[in-house]
């Protein structure tokens, strides 16, 4: 068993998170070389402006190493999980649950009934991540519609609010 990671709510421009970040574009570049168009092959700036996070979460081993990130952005009602990456030494010892646990808790702060994300047909392995949280296939949503490899899921974070029906007292 491996130790527990902490998720701790970080700036959108902190070291450990930027770095994260880098380390996830330099994999899915590779992994998805014969596609330049694609934006992962864009700056992170240009991908996940600080200015639309709404949280950002970096999961640290009891050592302090950061291990693993994960972005909140405003997508309309939506919450959108941007940049969701464990280190590839620490995948399989519950890291990405423990940072999917941490952004459905901080979703639910911040009054989102869902969750929606984007990954791609390269990544087999966040597919089944997500099923396993109980994200669901949704119908691809913009900007990524232009994308024709695309997958996008969500998860309800709370039910959607319905009142009570109408009970008629007899006269």
């Amino acid at each position: 068993m491996s130790p527990p990671v902490t998720v701790c709510r970080r700036r959108g421009d902190d070291p450990d998170a930027a770095a994260l970040r880098a380390a996830m574009t330099t994999e899915l570049r590779r992994r998805y070389a014969d596609r330049p168009a694609d934006p992962i092959h864009l700056p992170d700036t240009q991908v996940l402006a600080p200015t639309s996070v709404a949280w950002t979460g970096v999961a640290y081993t009891v050592d302090a190493t950061p291990v693993g990130h994960a972005a909140l952005r405003w997508h309309g009602p939506d919450l959108e999980l941007k940049r969701m990456y464990v280190l590839p030494a620490h995948r399989g010892r519950g890291v990405a649950a423990i940072l999917l646990d941490a952004v459905r808790e901080a979703a639910g702060q911040l009054g989102a009934a869902r969750i929606v994300l984007q990954t791609g047909d390269r990544q087999p392995d966040a597919v089944r991540r997500y099923e396993r949280a109980g994200y669901h296939p949704i119908p691809v949503f913009a900007p990524y519609d232009a994308l024709p490899y695309s997958r996008c899921f969500a998860l309800a974070v709370r039910p959607p609010l319905t009142l009570p029906p109408k009970v008629t007292v007899p006269a």
